[in-house]
């Protein structure tokens, strides 16, 4: 069976295994989810992720949560721009998550990279998801 939004069920595999307090999560590899992951490590919303290859072809990331005093490090994690409606936005209109203490994580022309990362670059973008 084929998956239609491959970011938004690793957001959501983060999300439960943040609920069930697990240290680690399993998901498939993609570049995306690559690029996406670099920048939660980046913000420190998680510890870090490895990629692990199987005999069989396939890959996977294992992406390790963080957590403090017993709560998870990402209080809130959605997706904005999904497969059905596309959100884009200006350098100008880029959003403030949680009057600036989020992230929102965009896919520019000069890569994947978090909304600040964006303005200092003066580029605008999809806007994948947003972090809390």
């Amino acid at each position: 069976m084929s998956m239609n939004d491959p970011l938004g069920d690793m957001l959501t595999r983060i999300r439960n295994a943040q609920m069930r307090r697990r240290p680690k999560v399993v998901t498939p590899a993609s570049n995306l989810r690559a690029h996406v992951l670099d920048v939660l490590a980046e913000e420190g919303y998680i510890r870090g992720y490895a990629r692990v290859d199987h005999k069989n072809g396939l890959s996977q990331l294992e992406i390790e949560l963080k957590y403090s005093n017993g709560q998870p490090a990402i209080r809130q994690i959605k997706r904005v721009s999904k497969p059905g409606r596309r959100v884009y936005s200006q350098l100008k209109d880029l959003p403030t998550v949680a009057n600036g203490l989020g992230v929102a994580i965009l896919s520019t022309p000069k890569g994947v990279m978090s909304d600040t990362r964006a303005r200092e670059e003066k580029v605008g973008g999809e806007i994948l998801c947003d972090v809390f």
